[in-house]
C-alpha cells in the first residue's frame, strides 16, 4: 500500500512537472523563442550609454534581462522599440531590465534623436565596432536575448516582435515570478 502511494505520488509529481515545463515550452515555441540546449553564461561586456556612462551586463545580475541588438537603419528595429518601451514600463519595478545595444557605425546623434522621438527610457548602449555583437553571434537585426537572473541564457529571438502583446506579457510575468 505504501509503495502504491509512493508510485502514485511520483507519477503525479512527474505529470505536474512535465505539464508545467510543457506549458513553458509551448509558450516559447509559440513566440518563436529559441531555447538553448545548454544554458550558458551570457558573455560579459561594458559599453558606453547615451548619457556617457559605462554600463556592463554584470550590473544587472539578479534581474531578468531582455538584451536587444538594433540599429537606426533597421526598419523592424525601429518598429518594435515602442512596444519594448511599454513592456519596460510595465515590468521594470518587478525586476525586468531592458538593454538595447545599438550597432550603428555613425555618430550618436542619429541614435539620440530616434530615442528621444520614441521616448525610450531603458538603457541604450553603443557598440559601433561590433565587438559585443560578434560575441553574441548577431547575424540579423533585431535580435534579442532573454537572460535569467542567474546571468544565463533563457532564449534568443530573431526578428521584430510586439513585446507588449498578451503572450509576451504572460511570458514575462511567468519569468519574473520564478
Amino acid at each position: 500500500m505504501k509503495r502504491q502511494r509512493l508510485i502514485m505520488a511520483i507519477l503525479l509529481f512527474a505529470t505536474v512537472g512535465f505539464a508545467g515545463q510543457s506549458c513553458a515550452d509551448t509558450l516559447f515555441k509559440t513566440l518563436g523563442i529559441i531555447e538553448p540546449s545548454v544554458r550558458l553564461e551570457a558573455p560579459a561586456f561594458s559599453l558606453t550609454s547615451l548619457d556617457g556612462k559605462e554600463l556592463g551586463l554584470e550590473e544587472f545580475r539578479g534581474k531578468l534581462v531582455l538584451l536587444n541588438f538594433w540599429a537606426t537603419f533597421c526598419a523592424p528595429c525601429r518598429e518594435e522599440m515602442p512596444s519594448m518601451e511599454r513592456l519596460w514600463q510595465r515590468f521594470k519595478e518587478k525586476g525586468l531590465v531592458i538593454v538595447a545595444i545599438n550597432v550603428d557605425r555613425g555618430g550618436a546623434d542619429r541614435v539620440k534623436k530616434f530615442v528621444e522621438e520614441v521616448g525610450v527610457t531603458f538603457p541604450v548602449l553603443f557598440d559601433p565596432e561590433g565587438r559585443v555583437r560578434r560575441n553574441y553571434e548577431i547575424f540579423a537585426l533585431p535580435t534579442s536575448y532573454i537572460i535569467g537572473r542567474d546571468g544565463r541564457f533563457l532564449g534568443k529571438i530573431v526578428g521584430e516582435r510586439r513585446w507588449d502583446e498578451p503572450e509576451f506579457t504572460e511570458l514575462f510575468e511567468r519569468l519574473l515570478s520564478r
